[in-house]
C-alpha cells in the first residue's frame, strides 16, 4: 500500500462514485445548452458529456487516492512484448468478431420482455428509438470535416474516457481483489448496463469482454483505446461513404453473417486469438 492512501475498497469505490456523479452532473448541465445550439452543438454537447462523464472522473480518483500521481496506474504502460503481435492480435479480434458481435445484437433486438413488463418494454424501445435518431442525426455529415469532427466526438473520446473508467480504474481495482476472469466479465457488465441500452447490452459486454482481454494480456490501455477507436471509427466511415453514395451496404447490419458456418468460424477464431494473447502473457510471465 505504498502508493496507495489507506483506504478500504469501499470508500475507494465510494469516492468514485462521487466524482462521477458531480462530473456527469457538470457534463449534462453544460452539453443541454449546447444541444439547443442545433447539430453542431449537438455534437460538441455529446463530446462534452462524454470527457465529464468518463475521461475526467478516472483521472480525479486516481489523484485523489496515490500517494504518487503516476499514469501508468491507470493503465498508460508499454504494451507488453511482443507488442506487435499483441496489436495485430487486437485488430484482427476487433474485424474477425464482428459477426458473432451482429448476431448477439439480432438476438438481444429480437428478446421480449412482454407480460407485466410490457409497459418496461415499449419504455425501453422508446428511448432507444430516440438515442438512435439523435445518433443517425450526428453522423448525417457531407464533408470531411465533419467525418473528422465525428471521429473525434463519436469514436475517439469515448475510446479514451470510456476505457479510462472502464479497464483503466473498474477492471483493474476489481483484478486486484478476484480471479482476472471474472473480474473481465463483471467489468464489461458494468461498462454495457451503464450505457442504458437494453436491446444492445449483449453484444456492447461483448465488445467490453474483447477490449478487457486484450487490456489484460497486452498489460497497456492503449492496445484498448486503439481497438475502441477503430470500432467506432469504423462505423463512423462506413456510414459516411454510405452516406455519400461511395459505397453502399446496409449500415444496421454491416459485418453481419449470412452463413451459420461463417458466424462458427467468427466466434472460433475469436476465442483462439484471446487464448493465444493469454498464453503469451503467461509465456512472458514464466520468463520474468
Amino acid at each position: 500500500m505504498s502508493e496507495n492512501l489507506k483506504q478500504s475498497t469501499g470508500i475507494r469505490i465510494l469516492i468514485f462514485l462521487v466524482i462521477l456523479f458531480v462530473s456527469g452532473l457538470i457534463g449534462v448541465a453544460a452539453s443541454t445548452v449546447f444541444m439547443l445550439m442545433g447539430d453542431t452543438g449537438l455534437k460538441i454537447g455529446q463530446g462534452i458529456s462524454s470527457i465529464m462523464m468518463f475521461v475526467v472522473p478516472p483521472i480525479v480518483y486516481y489523484f485523489v487516492t496515490r500517494k504518487e500521481h503516476q499514469m501508468r496506474d491507470l493503465g498508460f504502460r508499454s504494451i507488453n512484448k511482443p507488442w506487435l503481435l499483441f496489436l495485430l492480435a487486437g485488430i484482427a479480434v476487433m474485424f474477425v468478431s464482428m459477426p458473432v458481435t451482429n448476431q448477439l445484437t439480432v438476438w438481444n433486438e429480437n428478446m421480449k420482455l412482454g407480460g407485466a413488463l410490457q409497459t418496461l418494454e415499449d419504455m425501453l424501445k422508446a428511448l432507444e428509438e430516440t438515442a438512435a435518431a439523435a445518433t443517425e442525426q450526428m453522423l448525417k455529415v457531407d464533408t470531411i470535416g465533419g467525418l473528422l469532427f465525428n471521429l473525434v466526438v463519436i469514436a475517439l473520446i469515448p475510446a479514451i474516457g470510456e476505457e479510462l473508467t472502464f479497464r483503466g480504474v473498474l477492471q483493474q481495482g476489481l483484478t486486484r481483489r478476484m480471479n482476472p476472469h471474472v473480474a473481465i466479465l463483471l467489468s464489461a457488465a458494468i461498462f454495457s448496463f451503464i450505457h442504458f441500452q437494453f436491446y444492445g447490452f449483449l453484444p456492447r459486454m461483448f465488445l467490453g469482454m474483447l477490449l478487457g482481454y486484450l487490456f489484460y494480456t497486452s498489460g497497456s490501455l492503449w492496445t484498448c483505446m486503439l481497438m475502441h477507436f477503430l470500432n467506432n471509427g469504423s462505423a463512423v466511415v462506413v456510414y459516411y461513404l454510405n452516406h455519400k453514395g461511395i459505397i453502399n451496404v446496409d449500415v444496421d447490419h454491416f459485418g453481419e453473417a449470412q452463413n451459420t458456418w461463417v458466424l462458427i468460424a467468427s466466434a472460433v477464431v475469436t476465442v483462439a486469438l484471446i487464448v493465444w494473447c493469454c498464453w503469451k502473457k503467461e509465456q512472458a510471465r514464466i520468463k520474468n
